[in-house]
C-alpha cells in the first residue's frame, strides 16, 4: 500500500506543462484510498469532537443525500435501491463500525449488516442494529442551516421515526456539525492533490488568456468560454459550472455585481485595451476548485499593461491580505467579514467579500465569510454561527471598485483564488494573481 501511495504522489508530482491526468482506474484508486483513510482516521475524531457516537444516513437512487454522495466508492455512480449507512463509534475501545443496511458490501470500507432472508424487512434490520449498539445520540442529517446537511428526505425520516423504538426517540440529534466537518476537512492526501488541481486550473486560464485563443478584434467571450470548457473536456476532467469571461473596457459603464453571474452580453468582441476577467472552476478526484483571473489585451504600442490597471488589481491583493489576515480560527464568517471589510475601508478600498468553502463541492459546506448581496453577513438561517476550522479550504473571493481616472470610471477588481486554512494559519494553495495576464505575451526578439 505505502508502495502504491509513493507512486500516485509521484505521478501527481509530474510537471503541471505534461498536463497528466491519471486513467480512469488510477484515479478510482486513489478516490478509494482517500476514502479508507478519511473512514479510518478522520471520522472518528469528527465524531468524537461532535459527541455523536451513531451516524445514519439514508438514500434512494438518483435522490442521494450530498454528503453520503461523498462516501460511495469510486465505483458506485450513484447510491443503490434505498441505501443506508451506518457508522458507530466507541470511544472506549477505540473502534468505529461501518455498517450498510444493504443487500452488498459499500465498496471495500462499508460492510453489509442486512441478510434479507433472515430478515426481509430493512427498517427492521436497521433498528436491530441501533438497538445492539445503544448509542448515547443518533446523528440524523437534517439541518436548518446548512443545504449540504439537510439531506434527509421527508420520506426516509417518516419512516425512521415510526419504526424507531420510542425509547430511542429523544437521542435523535441533527448532525449538521458532523456533516459539516465531513464535508469541509481536508486530509494532507487530499491536499497534495488539490495542489495539483489549482496548477492545472491556473494553466488552463493561462491557456485561454493568451494569443493561441484570442485574436483581438475576431475572437469573441463566448468563445474563449466555450474553448476552457472544451479543454477541460478534452483533458479527460469536468466542469462544475460553466465557465464565464467579461469585459471592463473604457467605453463603457460601470454595472452591478449581477452582471459577472448573469446578464453579461454574449459573443462581445474582445479589443486592444480591454481587462478581461474570468470566472472558472474543474472537477478532478471528487475535489473542486474555483478560480477567477483578470488578463489585458495590450494596444499594438504597448508592452505592458497601463500603470493604473496594475494598481488596481495591487488593490485587489490588499483586500485579500485584509481578509486572510483576518481568518483566525473559532472566528464565524460574520466575524471575519465585518473586520476584514472594516480594515479594507480604513486604507481607502471599497472592498467586498463572498468567499466560501470549497472542496468536495464547489460552493461547499463550512465557514461563509459574505455575499455578493449580502455584505453586512448572513442571516441566522445561512449558518452564520458557524466557526472557522483548521484544515479547510476556501475560495478567496471578492473585489474592490477602483476609479479610473484615464477611464473617466470605475472598474472592479474582481479576483479568486484557493486558499488552505491549517494549524498554522492561511496560505494560498497553490499561490495568486499578483500581475495581470498579457494578450499577447512580450517576447523578446533578437535582430534589428
Amino acid at each position: 500500500m505505502k508502495k502504491t501511495i509513493s507512486l500516485l504522489i509521484a505521478i501527481f508530482a509530474i510537471s503541471v506543462n505534461s498536463q497528466h491526468i491519471l486513467p480512469e482506474n488510477e484515479r478510482a484508486r486513489v478516490v478509494d484510498e482517500i476514502l479508507t483513510d478519511r473512514f479510518n482516521n478522520l471520522l472518528p475524531q469528527l465524531m468524537d469532537k461532535t459527541a455523536i457516537d451513531m451516524w445514519v444516513l439514508i438514500s434512494r437512487e438518483y435522490n442521494e443525500d450530498p454528503v453520503l454522495r461523498t462516501m460511495l466508492p469510486a465505483t458506485w455512480l450513484n447510491a443503490r435501491r434505498r441505501t443506508i449507512l451506518v457508522f458507530y463509534r466507541n470511544k472506549e475501545k477505540n473502534t468505529i463500525e461501518k455498517l450498510a443496511v444493504a443487500r452488498y458490501n459499500v465498496g471495500e470500507n462499508i460492510v453489509s449488516a442486512w441478510d434479507k432472508e433472515k430478515e426481509p424487512d430493512q427498517w427492521k434490520r436497521l433498528m436491530q442494529l441501533i438497538e445492539e449498539r445503544n448509542p448515547s445520540k443518533i446523528g440524523l442529517n437534517f439541518s436548518k442551516d446548512h443545504n449540504i446537511a439537510d439531506g434527509l428526505d421527508k420520506t426516509d425520516y417518516d419512516e425512521f421515526m415510526k419504526n424507531l423504538p420510542k425509547k430511542y426517540h429523544k437521542k435523535v440529534v441533527t448532525a449538521e456539525q458532523l456533516a459539516v466537518r465531513w464535508i469541509e476537512t481536508r486530509t494532507d492526501r487530499e491536499m497534495i492533490i488539490f495542489n495539483q488541481l489549482v496548477d492545472i486550473t491556473h494553466s488552463i486560464i493561462a491557456e485561454a488568456f493568451s494569443e493561441k485563443v484570442i485574436t483581438p478584434g475576431v475572437t469573441t467571450t463566448t468563445e474563449v468560454e466555450w474553448f476552457m470548457r472544451q479543454k477541460v473536456t478534452d483533458m479527460g476532467l469536468e466542469t462544475w459550472f460553466h465557465p464565464t469571461v467579461d469585459v471592463q473596457r473604457i467605453s463603457e459603464e460601470l454595472v452591478g455585481h449581477l452582471y459577472s453571474f448573469s446578464g453579461r452580453p454574449d459573443d462581445m468582441v474582445i479589443l486592444p485595451g480591454d481587462l478581461l476577467h474570468c470566472d472558472f472552476g474543474i472537477t478532478y478526484l471528487r475535489l473542486n476548485t474555483d478560480c477567477q483571473e483578470l488578463a489585458y489585451v495590450l494596444k499594438p504600442e504597448e508592452k505592458e499593461a497601463p500603470k493604473f490597471l496594475m494598481d488596481g488589481l495591487k488593490a485587489g491583493n490588499k483586500v485579500q491580505d485584509f481578509l486572510t489576515t483576518n481568518m483566525v480560527s473559532g472566528r464565524t464568517g460574520n466575524e471575519i467579514l465585518a473586520k476584514a471589510l472594516q480594515d479594507a475601508k480604513d486604507a481607502g478600498l471599497r472592498p467586498a467579500i463572498y468567499t466560501h468553502p470549497l472542496g468536495l463541492y464547489g460552493h461547499s459546506a463550512g465557514t461563509t465569510i459574505g455575499m455578493w448581496d449580502a455584505q453586512t453577513g448572513v442571516m441566522k438561517d445561512d449558518g452564520d454561527n458557524y466557526p472557522l476550522n483548521p484544515n479547510t479550504v476556501y475560495a478567496i473571493e471578492l473585489n474592490t471598485t477602483v476609479t479610473i481616472p484615464e477611464w473617466k470610471r470605475d472598474i472592479r477588481i474582481m479576483l479568486e483564488e484557493a486558499g488552505f486554512f491549517g494549524e498554522d494559519g492561511f496560505r494560498y494553495v497553490n499561490g495568486r494573481q499578483t500581475e495581470l495576464l498579457l494578450i499577447p505575451r512580450i517576447k523578446s526578439h533578437q535582430g534589428n
